[in-house]
């Protein structure tokens, strides 16, 4: 496997995304271009995809005015001035709204009502977020690749050939590692652990 090279070494986006970058990464590779740093993985990564293209975003500093939380909600109440939050409150109103007693919000919304915040958009409303939950509406998207790395792990654990080891979080670490800086796909195998048995021994030798 190729071993992930260094950003300064990398001359184009196609050779940069098929690497794994964590988010911490991401963000100082951007501070160091001078480029907009802030927002998930997915809007990281699409900064530094128009860099290679030329074009620098830079962050937008927004006039944040000042407002009042209101404690009367409706569909049409902005997401900003309600003072909106994943509680109870919430889930009880939009589960009045949708009928659903078991009502739960998804991620999407979560990412949402992230970017709203961040963006300070004042003209979303929680009939946009009702929207968001009915799929008619796209704001922001989760970002799944964070979810990476428990699969990996879980489907590690869920193989028979993990049940020799005693500490299977460092030897499934010791494998995400190899894979994470590699130009695979980002996901576990079976033939990993023969693959990197060696690697595997050295730790656990070390650790006698």
């Amino acid at each position: 496997m190729k071993n992930r090279p260094d950003f300064c070494d990398i001359s184009s986006y196609q050779e940069f995304i098929k690497y794994y970058w964590y988010r911490d990464e991401l963000k100082n590779i951007c501070k160091d271009l001078c480029i907009d740093y802030s927002g998930n993985k997915l809007e990281l990564i699409h900064n530094i995809e128009e860099y290679f293209k030329g074009n620098l975003i830079k962050k937008v500093k927004k006039y944040r005015k000042p407002y009042i939380v209101t404690n009367n909600i409706t569909l049409d109440t902005k997401l900003i001035e309600c003072g909106f939050c994943f509680n109870q409150k919430f889930r009880d109103f939009f589960s009045n709204v949708t009928g659903d007693k078991n009502f739960k919000f998804n991620s999407d919304m979560v990412a949402t009502a992230k970017k709203v915040k961040e963006d300070f958009d004042t003209s979303f409303t929680l009939r946009d977020m009702l929207d968001i939950y009915y799929g008619k509406k796209e704001y922001a998207k989760y970002d799944n690749s964070s979810c990476q790395w428990n699969k990996f792990f879980k489907d590690f654990c869920e193989d028979t050939k993990s049940n020799i080891f005693s500490n299977k979080l460092k030897v499934a670490s010791i494998l995400w590692g190899e894979v994470r800086n590699s130009t695979k796909e980002k996901v576990y195998t079976k033939d990993l652990v023969n693959k990197y048995y060696d690697k595997i021994k050295c730790y656990i030798n070390s650790n006698i």
